[in-house]
């Protein structure tokens, strides 16, 4: 009996075994118990989310912190089709970018830093957050004045900041210059973006480069004596202008040309300023990138930076937002062509960057907000 009953006691932990291990692979269904699928789950990798490659890894990639955010995925998509580079994007504000990149210093995952405005490429590379790069392709296909003294950046498409009007409230007979607008006719018919935005800061540091400081003061001074509309977003200005809150406004040149494109019929019109003989011409900042200071993927960076310099890069990255080509053999779409020609302030676009500062005081000191 002692054997039997040491055999059933055999059996029933053998038994109680099999249900546990059928329990835990989720096959045998105990009874109240929920029965238990395990799945084998594939994550995939967020669109946005950066990825740093690790040494001897050999997906080929390039990871972007990007300010420039409309219009990239096609872009992108065409490299990656024409030389198999995956790109992968992150996208913020300049200045959030910079200080994540910072915050990163060797361990970021970032190859290049796009920024929408040269102030900011400017401090990216004070900063030494960006690399020198030599490249002929990149010195062949962008102006000197577009791109950094020490190649740490590259223009890749210009926006023009220029004046903006309502055709049934102004005739262009009355515009002429950025300065004429501190004129007393424009009092209470001016829309301006506030001081905080790099596009004023920008613009600000071309009158300073062009007036100096107390001259510039004096035309930002005037501006304000005009009791000017701030708003904070250049598709605003102009739909409010197109609305009658405002008669003139400074805006860049794509906003107009998306609107445009989407309402032909959209009621405002577009004045090259500082057009006179005597004149220095239009404002120009730029949309460029560089080489991150710690780039894990540095070759296919140059590679990305190169084609985008390069006529078939250029025209399709410069069209997605109706940009200027900072390449001049690239033709510029037909809509932005139809503004008419134009002559542009041949400053250095570096000067905004070390103005920067300066410019930031003056617009405190005056009380821009």
């Amino acid at each position: 009996m002692a054997k039997k009953g040491a055999l059933i006691g055999s059996i029933v932990v053998l038994v109680s075994l099999v249900l546990l291990l059928g329990v835990a692979i989720g096959r045998i269904t105990v009874p109240g118990e929920e029965i238990v699928k395990e799945e084998i789950v594939k994550e995939e990798v967020p669109k946005e989310e950066i990825v740093r490659e690790e040494p001897g890894q050999t997906r080929q990639v390039v990871n972007l912190y990007s300010a420039r955010h409309y219009g990239v995925e096609p872009v992108f998509t065409e490299f990656t089709k024409e030389t198999g580079i995956e790109v992968r994007f992150t996208t913020g504000s300049d200045a959030a970018l910079r200080e994540r990149l910072k915050a990163e210093g060797r361990f970021t995952p970032a190859d290049i830093y796009i920024a929408v405005d040269a102030g900011n490429l400017w401090l990216a590379a004070q900063d030494g957050l960006l690399q020198p790069v030599e490249s002929e392709i990149l010195e062949q296909n962008i102006p000197a004045n577009l791109r950094d003294p020490q190649n740490r950046w590259f223009g890749l498409t210009q926006r023009v900041r220029t004046i903006m009007y309502h055709p049934e409230r102004v005739s262009p007979e009355e515009l002429s210059t950025y300065e004429a607008l501190a004129d007393p006719q424009w009092r209470g018919r001016l829309i301006l973006r506030p001081s905080t935005h790099s596009y004023t800061q920008s613009l600000v540091a071309s009158l300073i480069a062009a007036h100096d400081e107390a001259g510039a003061e004096e035309i930002i001074r005037g501006w304000l004596a005009n009791e000017p509309t701030l708003i904070d977003s250049d598709a605003r200005i102009l739909e409010t202008l197109a609305a009658g809150g405002g008669d003139v406004a400074i805006a860049n040149h794509y906003y107009l040309a998306r609107l445009s494109e989407a309402d032909p019929a959209f009621p405002v019109r577009i004045f090259w300023a500082n057009q006179g003989e005597d004149e220095r011409g239009v404002h120009v900042n730029i949309n460029g990138a560089g080489v991150t200071a710690h780039a894990p993927n540095r070759e296919n960076a140059i590679k990305l930076l190169e084609w985008l310099s390069s006529p078939g890069g250029q025209k399709l990255f410069a069209d997605t937002n109706h940009e200027f080509p900072a390449n001049p053999e690239v033709t510029p779409h037909p809509l932005i062509v139809g503004f008419g020609p134009f002559t542009r302030d041949p400053i250095s676009i570096a000067e905004y960057g070390l103005l920067q500062a300066t410019a930031i005081k003056l617009l405190d000191r005056v009380g821009y907000k």
